[in-house]
């Protein structure tokens, strides 16, 4: 695989040196660890935006909702021995 180059200011790669000492790490190490959580992080978050616009959408076509206090209701039961099963569309 290419090596790719980031460039950063000094101020910024002093500190990452820095850390990377105290962590018995290289500054290259940390640098890959950083970006793969960034990159987890924030692929996450597309994956949960992308469900959330299709369950808007379809609501939008369908109308199907589940109401809050059936919700509500569900959420009171979880870490208790009586732990309801997830509620479906009501309507």
């Amino acid at each position: 695989m290419p090596s790719k180059a980031v460039k950063m200011d000094d101020a910024t790669y002093d500190r990452l040196k820095t850390l990377g000492e105290s962590r018995q790490r290289a500054p290259h190490w940390l640098m890959k660890e950083a970006i793969k959580q960034f990159l987890d992080r924030e692929e996450e978050a597309e994956s949960r935006k992308k469900d959330t616009m299709e369950r808007i959408a379809r609501f939008e076509k369908t109308g199907k909702s589940i109401p809050f206090e059936t919700v509500d209701a569900w959420l009171a039961t979880w870490g208790s021995e009586n732990e309801a099963k997830c509620p479906i569309s009501a309507n």
